[in-house]
């Protein structure tokens, strides 16, 4: 049974920085693309970023150049790196874990972004 379980969300100052992680266990990890979904309160979920098994990467127009995802295989973890964060970053962000970017078939229960003005 895949498990995904993110942490590392809080509040933050417009500005700070913030590392969020997602363990995940019960699958062969390094085999598998990874992402991160951001879903705000009343808006649609978003891809954020996300990074194949041969690590290439994506990210969402709004966050490039800010947020940076990695994965360490043998942790079987995947990072998002976020810095410069605005309050439009606010949101619930969520790991996904996927045979090919974009592609997705577990998701973790989320941990929440957010960002003060």
């Amino acid at each position: 049974q895949v498990q995904l379980v993110e942490s590392g969300g809080g509040l933050v100052q417009a500005g700070g920085s913030l590392r969020l992680s997602c363990a995940a266990s019960g699958s062969i990890f390094s085999i598998n693309a990874m992402g991160w979904y951001r879903q705000a309160p009343g808006k649609e979920r978003e891809l954020v970023a996300a990074i194949s098994r041969i690590r290439s990467t994506y990210y969402a127009d709004s966050v490039k150049g800010r947020f940076t995802i990695s994965r360490d295989n043998a942790k079987n973890t995947l990072y998002l790196q976020m810095n410069s964060l605005k309050p439009e970053d606010t949101a619930m962000y969520y790991c996904t874990q996927g045979p090919a970017i974009g592609n997705y078939d577990y998701w973790g229960q989320g941990t929440q972004v957010t960002v003060s003005s």
